[in-house]
């Protein structure tokens, strides 16, 4: 499954992706919409029940006709698949469960074909513990500095080196089997050292003290760029770099998947060198390459240094996606995001739903009141200023599964003692495409993750061409995104006055409202409507906007 690090050829570079966007040039990363893709359950080519690449590939048109720029592609690098490919054991090889490096090089040139550009995960905070550095380091090899070995505490080295807990819930640190330090066990009694996971044992930390391991990365990094990927979405990108010393917390419950804790192993000021490094890499290729952070942070402030003008281009938002359906909560954010990156010039990122949480539509409340309430948040969201991400199927208005069997679930802190929800699972579903088949037009041989029945009529195929589907919603929003000149790009956003419990600003010749009540709600028509999540009616001068709905409107 792996091969001998750097001995992979690198494809012929691909062509730089065309604008989507005629007459808008230069930093097209500022009011991008970036569609996730979630690559085990986008679209599986080969009927083994899996999304790969030439899935993929197969279904671009869709994601060129949504409306989007840029596509983002979970790790689909060779990987014992501990936790869906965030576990990877060699970082230039594609899973055969994927396909192979000509597929992720006929993806690229493809997606460049239609105008979209494509971002890839890069995981550099652990790698796999099948990765050949780790293999060694358990050998007792020179690569054994790559990683966080320790000696344990207590009489016998019995005790973790330290208090802290994985994400997906336990201690972070496992033992090795033998007195010098080889060999893994899980077993508290095994007589060897520990080494350090914030994830899954499966998963062992690295040392970004060591030099090798910043050089291999910039290595890998190249390798990529020169098959002609657009950018990088940086797994965990606040975590590489550790507290001097890893001292103690002294609490429990330390790390949530998407958390705002102040804690010893996440947000250390160390992280920024690596990101600027690799800015100055990203910034010697042609083509606006990106970086893009996945960082949990305490504040928005503290999120703000991973897009300083000489760091990194992008950082998830993940307070706006954490917000509740409040309108005060909700504006707060706003507010408060915007401040924090137009003091470092940089964009703000919206996102509703991603691979790693529950789906919006549930979050919101489920059935009708849940879907309303996320037609209207992503309504609110693509009027804000900054770029957009979009979880796949999102577009559908698909639901959390909730009622997966234990049996069929896969993700690693659904196992764990004292894990989280361990529900990711019930975001990662393989999407529907059609009506009929044995998994909607996912593939010919079922899917990895059961659907459920009635996803049959949230298909694409289902939604294409009906008036007020969720699907043609979003279709119609894109494309007055992208062809209005005051959406978009931008740092602001000018609040007005209404009624309570609904949110109204304005951009230039644009205004949204979003009514976050149960009931309808009348005011004064700010202008012309361009676009609803549900359908206003219009008195006279005044308009009775819909419960849970947002209307944009043009002045």
């Amino acid at each position: 499954m792996t091969q001998e690090l750097g001995t992979t050829t690198t494809p012929q570079v691909s062509t730089v992706a065309p604008p989507r966007r005629p007459g808008r040039t230069g930093d097209w990363w500022r009011d991008a919409v970036i569609y996730q893709v979630y690559v085990r359950s986008f679209a599986d080519s080969d009927g083994d029940g899996v999304g790969d690449l030439r899935g993929i590939r197969d279904r671009l048109p869709h994601l060129a006709g949504l409306g989007v720029d840029a596509v983002w592609l979970t790790p689909f690098y060779a990987s014992p698949q501990a936790d869906g490919g965030y576990d990877v054991a060699d970082y230039r090889a594609v899973d055969p469960l994927f396909g192979a490096l000509d597929d992720a090089d006929d993806l690229v040139r493809e997606a460049h074909r239609l105008g979209l550009r494509v971002i890839v995960d890069i995981v550099p905070n652990h790698t796999s513990d099948q990765h050949l550095w780790f293999r060694s380091a358990l050998s007792g090899g020179p690569e054994r500095a790559y990683y966080h070995f320790r000696p344990g505490r207590g009489a016998h080295g019995e005790l973790p080196p330290n208090d802290w807990e994985s994400v997906f819930g336990g201690p972070a640190w496992t033992r090795t089997a033998h007195p010098d330090g080889t060999g893994g066990s899980s077993r508290p009694e095994a007589g060897g050292e520990w080494y350090l996971h914030l994830f899954a044992p499966e998963q062992p930390d690295l040392n970004w003290e060591h030099p090798e391991v910043r050089e291999e990365f910039d290595a890998v990094l190249r390798f990529w760029l020169d098959l002609g990927v657009d950018g990088f979405r940086i797994d965990v990108a606040h975590g590489m770099v550790k507290a001097a010393g890893l001292p103690d917390i002294g609490a429990r419950e330390q790390a949530k998947m998407i958390g705002a804790q102040v804690l010893p192993f996440f947000d250390q000021d160390g992280v920024h060198e690596i990101h600027r490094s690799w800015r100055r890499l990203l910034d010697g290729y042609g083509g606006e390459r990106i970086g893009v952070a996945e960082a949990w942070a305490p504040s928005p402030e503290r999120l703000a240094l991973y897009v300083r003008p000489d760091e990194l281009h992008q950082a998830f938002n993940f307070q706006f996606l954490r917000c509740p359906w409040d309108p005060e909560r909700m504006r707060e954010v706003v507010e408060a995001s915007l401040a924090a990156t137009a003091s470092v010039g940089a964009p703000t990122t919206w996102v509703l739903s991603n691979h790693d949480v529950p789906r919006h539509t549930t979050r919101y409340g489920g059935g009708p009141v849940g879907l309303r309430r996320a037609r209207a948040a992503t309504l609110l969201m693509l009027a804000l200023p900054g770029s957009v991400y979009v979880y796949q199927g999102e577009e559908l208005g698909l639901p959390e599964v909730l009622d997966l069997p234990d049996e069929v679930r896969q993700d690693p802190s659904f196992f764990r003692a004292e894990g989280q929800d361990g529900f990711r699972d019930g975001c990662r579903v393989p999407i529907p495409w059609t009506r009929e088949g044995s998994s909607y037009g996912f593939g010919s041989g079922g899917s990895w993750l059961p659907q459920p029945a009635d996803w049959a009529e949230l298909s694409v195929e289902a939604q294409t061409g009906v008036p007020g589907s969720t699907l043609e919603l979003y279709r119609a929003a894109l494309a007055v995104r992208r062809d209005h000149p005051g959406l978009g790009a931008g740092e602001a956003v000018t609040w007005l006055d209404a009624p309570e419990g609904v949110l109204a600003f304005a951009r230039d010749g644009f205004v949204c409202t979003t009514n976050t009540r149960g009931t309808d709600v009348g005011l004064p028509a700010p202008g012309s409507p361009l676009l609803a999540s549900a359908t206003p009616e219009f008195s006279g001068g005044t308009v009775r906007l819909p419960a849970d709905s947002t209307v944009w409107w043009a002045i």
